[in-house]
């Protein structure tokens, strides 16, 4: 008798975000991440919900990379009866911590100011961290007598994994599935390129940028020294929202370059994203992971995350002292799609302004504050106040920590030969749908948009 595989879809089909994937080989039953729904109305209540399989039933969780959109639901399975094996990278698990503790932090936060009760608390965070073990790039697990593990690294943020499964039945022959998590738009400014995924049967894939390609890197770079340029020169402010981990790293790597070479001038910069420095300080242990033009200009003594004039802020005070400092200034803030955090306080504060930058570095979900400014309406409603819209809105997507169509393609053509069925996920429906007809056009190969909840037999 053969391998019994199968796949169930439970979440992250139809959205960019909320990954949680049931892969079930004989009798052992692993997820692929346990994230968090965002950036819509309903967001919440979905995140409330009970679980669609009993987390008891569950004998290991793989996490790919520490963004809540993957992971802000892990404590929750184990408040709800997973007791079995986390895995992730070591870099994953020590990211995962400082997101978690933070996401425990706001709400704790909504329960005293809007009598929202939390989804977990920090004695279901220990108990993951207790159940989470770490397995490094290119190791292989045997997890059960029927399946095994392979890390390769998805080069999207640092630690990002791709997992490929081995699974044998009782005739021995193996059948390789593999989940890319997020994939990397390499290159990337600071890590490694994403790995090669050759030579798998089935492949389940992320679709943010499905439909759409960046910017070319060259086009990229000029275009933000350009906007920081003509900012500065204007007297104004930029503010620049920015995802906590690697959208801030970036942005404060591009910074530091820009002004070594004095390609512009050295204006106040402030980081006003406490999450923010926390993640920064484990990117400055992690130096193994970055590509190695990077790792060459750290051995020449380039401290590559700090330059004259970058100010940490910390307490509340401090953050809204910023709007103070009245000449040119550049303000890097979570979150990154404006969902809250000290961005949206400095929005209100620049959006009015005409010599003001709003500099949008990446996807902006639906029904975000992130994406109503994409759209560059002319008045936002912000904490039930009506602000107008005077200042700059620009959107730079080189900058994105995920493939576009076109590098997503390339991805699969490197595994069209062996391919049984690619599962495009983790994007809207537009852009998922948009990838899989190009898959099937391009590379000949069976693509599908699976549905939620419906079990694919492998």
């Amino acid at each position: 008798m053969d391998n019994k595989l199968s796949l169930t879809f439970w979440s992250g089909v139809g959205s960019v975000t909320g990954a949680n994937f049931l892969l079930e080989c004989n009798k052992t039953r692993i997820l692929v991440d346990c994230g968090l729904m965002q950036g819509t109305p309903e967001a919440d209540t979905e995140n409330r919900k009970k679980f669609p399989y009993d987390p008891k039933t569950i004998d290991f969780l793989f996490a790919t990379h520490s963004h809540m959109d993957h992971i802000g639901r892990i404590c929750k399975l184990v408040k709800d009866g997973f007791s079995g094996v986390i895995y992730s990278t070591p870099e994953t698990k020590e990211l995962a911590l400082v997101m978690l503790q933070d996401a425990i932090k706001v709400m704790e936060m909504n329960r005293r100011e809007q009598n929202l009760a939390p989804l977990y608390g920090p004695e279901d965070l220990d108990k993951a961290m207790s159940l989470w073990q770490t397995i490094s790039y290119h190791d292989t697990k045997k997890v059960s007598d029927s399946v095994s593990v392979l890390v390769k690294d998805a080069g999207h943020i640092l630690g990002s994994a791709m997992y490929e499964f081995s699974c044998a039945g009782n005739s021995k022959k193996e059948t390789k599935i593999l989940f890319t998590g997020d994939s990397g738009n390499s290159p990337s400014p600071l890590l490694k390129d994403t790995e090669s995924i050759a030579g798998v049967d089935y492949l389940v894939m992320d679709s943010v940028y499905g439909d759409r390609n960046h910017e070319p890197k060259d086009v990229r770079d000029e275009r933000f020294k350009t906007i920081v340029e003509e900012t500065i020169h204007a007297g104004g402010t930029l503010v620049i929202p920015a995802f906590s981990l690697e959208r801030t790293q970036v942005v404060l790597y591009e910074l530091n370059n820009l002004i070594e070479d004095k390609k512009i001038p050295s204006v106040p910069v402030y980081l006003d994203s406490p999450l923010g420095e926390k993640v920064t300080e484990i990117y400055k242990h992690s130096t193994e992971n970055f590509n190695e033009a990077v790792q060459s200009e750290i051995k020449g003594g380039d401290d590559i995350f700090n330059f004259p004039k970058l100010f940490i802020t910390h307490g509340f005070k401090d953050s809204e002292d910023i709007e103070y400092h009245l000449n040119s200034k550049i303000i890097i803030a979570g979150s990154g799609m404006s969902s809250g955090g000290r961005v949206v306080g400095h929005e209100t504060k620049f959006l009015p302004d005409p010599k003001a930058t709003v500099l949008l570095m990446g996807y902006q979900a639906p029904g975000t504050l992130g994406r109503q400014i994409e759209n560059k309406p002319s008045q936002v409603e912000i904490n039930d106040a009506m602000i107008p819209i005077r200042a700059r809105i620009e959107m730079i997507t080189g900058f994105s920590s995920h493939k576009d169509s076109d590098h997503l393609v390339q991805m699969v053509e490197e595994t069209a030969e062996t391919v049984k069925k690619v599962f495009v996920v983790m994007g809207e429906p537009k852009s998922s749908t948009f990838l899989v007809q190009r898959l099937q056009n391009e590379l000949s190969v069976s693509a599908e948009y699976p549905k939620r909840g419906i079990l694919y037999t492998l």
